[in-house]
């Protein structure tokens, strides 16, 4: 490249430099004036509204996936648990079941222990009552015949 076209291309830059980068510097787009602040505006709002309309964009097909995913849910089978949970329920009946007549069964038995031992304490207290009424009567009768001898000593012999 020779210096005269360096020198071209210099002074072109240069005219555009100032062309568009002056503090007066006015852009025609189809027919409209913009400055360069008005354009970096319009820019950031475009920017704004096209961020803003990709995010509605991106909602919207989550949702249509979310629809979809619920219109093939399909709910599971759960009639194995039922009739596993129906099991348990009878074991646990028939097990409260026997665990009321266990009870009922050792009600009884303490029962008729306590009609036992009332007896055995009755007889032993009626037993004890005979046994120092012979007691008793025997020493009466031991002490008379006691005080006979002391009185007829020749009685006796």
């Amino acid at each position: 490249m020779s210096e005269k076209d360096l020198n071209k291309a210099v002074d072109e830059l240069e005219e555009a430099k100032e062309k568009y980068l002056s503090a007066n510097t006015v852009i025609s787009i189809g027919g409209y004036a913009f400055t360069p602040a008005k354009l970096m505006i319009a820019g950031g709002i475009i920017s704004s509204v096209l961020g803003g309309l990709y995010g509605a964009f991106e909602v919207y097909k989550s949702y249509q996936d979310m629809k979809m995913k619920i219109e093939k849910y399909v709910a599971p089978d759960l009639s194995e648990f039922d009739k596993r949970l129906t099991v348990v329920e009878e074991a646990t009946s028939k097990s409260n079941d026997y665990t009321r007549d266990i009870k009922n069964d050792i009600k009884n038995d303490v029962r008729r222990l306590e009609k036992v031992v009332e007896d055995v304490e009755r007889t032993a207290k009626q037993s004890q009552r005979e046994t120092e009424k012979d007691v008793r009567d025997l020493r009466k009768e031991m002490d008379r015949k006691i005080k006979e001898a002391i009185d007829n000593p020749l009685a006796n012999k």
